[in-house]
């Protein structure tokens, strides 16, 4: 029997979703960083965020994130990054650590355990000062919360907002497209959430379509609480981000219109050229 449009799409899902462990080796380094800032920077708290905690992370793809919430007064957010990455270069000398905004980058194991950790402090009123990595200035985050409103916008259509931000970004990585995970994140859950009705090659086309309709516009943070999501992290990025994401709209047109007649072979050629299979 021929493959089916959403029976190939569901094992394209499934090839790029982690598995429960496979991030095990990385998440051991979590004590080491968190003992090596608390003594040298002072930690209040370190904790999980980022793809993997949320459940849309991209096998082989995704790293390990950490917001480290730091104690005392906030300086520039360079200074904190270096700050961070000094610490953690000396704890780690034979491992590549790099400031990479708005996170400092471990490449252990050669990279096959890489961790990011993201200074932050704490925000009067709740949520995070992190740093901004398109303005080199802090802007005001809520990790917590945005994971709340990614699962309660799952809840709709069957898991819909995580599937969609999965495939989002396995197009991200897989046609190097310059673009912020987090970004597609929140418009793939902003999306599922405002759906009444859940057609996969249908939505995937309405979300690409939007993003570029938009032009990659910042996003308001959806619960209301932090500042904006940015798409970019410098405006040199933005036409080649658009230019890719037009050809993705593009070929999830012509996958749309295949699935709609019947002719699931042309679609899923074309879902194998949008994904870079």
């Amino acid at each position: 029997m021929a493959e089916t449009t959403l029976g190939y799409l569901n094992d394209l899902m499934s090839k790029y979703t982690p598995s429960s462990t496979y991030f095990d080796a990385a998440r051991t380094h979590r004590w080491g960083i968190q003992n090596r800032l608390d003594s040298w920077l002072g930690v209040k708290e370190m904790f999980e965020t980022g793809s993997l905690k949320h459940g849309t992370g991209v096998w082989f793809y995704s790293d390990v994130d950490y917001i480290v919430s730091l104690k005392g007064s906030r300086p520039t957010q360079a200074t904190a990054l270096n700050k961070v990455r000094d610490a953690l270069k000396d704890k780690y000398p034979n491992t590549t650590v790099r400031v990479s905004r708005p996170a400092v980058v471990c490449e252990f194991a050669k990279g096959s355990e890489t961790v990011e950790v993201v200074p932050a402090f704490d925000a009067v009123g709740g949520g995070y000062w992190i740093p901004d990595p398109k303005t080199g200035d802090w802007m005001k985050s809520h990790p917590k919360d945005h994971n709340t409103y990614v699962n309660d916008a799952n809840k709709k259509h069957s898991g819909a907002a995580k599937k969609l931000a999965r495939l989002a970004k396995t197009w991200k990585y897989k046609r190097s497209v310059p673009v912020s995970s987090c970004y597609l994140e929140m418009r793939a859950a902003k999306y599922a959430d405002g759906e009444t009705e859940w057609v996969l090659p249908i939505d995937i086309y309405r979300y690409l379509k939007n993003l570029r309709d938009i032009e990659l516009a910042a996003m308001n943070d959806p619960t209301g609480l932090g500042s904006r999501f940015n798409a970019y992290s410098s405006d040199s990025t933005k036409a080649n981000a658009i230019s890719k994401l037009d050809t993705a709209v593009s070929r999830a047109s012509k996958a749309k219109n295949y699935y709609h007649a019947g002719d699931h072979t042309q679609a899923i050629e074309q879902y194998k050229l949008l994904f870079n299979q």
